[in-house]
């Protein structure tokens, strides 16, 4: 009976310091998951923050004064190529 009682005994520690050691591995696990997912979060904010800092850079009123004042101006008619253009240089540099 002696040997049946260190037995229940020694189980019943091995148990405990067993649910003891998941526990820890488990919460350490959680907290990991918890630092994942606020970085997560953090992101998504900074995210969101520099496509409204993108957004009110990019506005055509406010890049228009900026680009005259390094004398840029708006693209003329002429400055557009056509499709068919490449035929055209072809035969202008045939006829030279």
């Amino acid at each position: 009976m002696h040997t049946l009682t260190l037995a229940a005994a020694f189980l019943a520690l091995s148990s405990a310091v067993l649910l003891y050691g998941l526990n820890y591995d488990t919460r350490l696990i959680e907290q990991r998951v918890q630092a994942g997912e606020r970085a997560a979060d953090r992101a998504r904010n900074d995210i969101a923050l520099l496509r409204a800092e993108r957004a009110h850079l990019a506005r055509p009123e406010r890049i228009e004064p900026l680009a005259r004042a390094q004398g840029l101006q708006p693209t003329l008619a002429r400055q557009f190529v056509s499709r068919a253009t490449p035929a055209r240089l072809a035969d202008a540099d045939s006829a030279r």
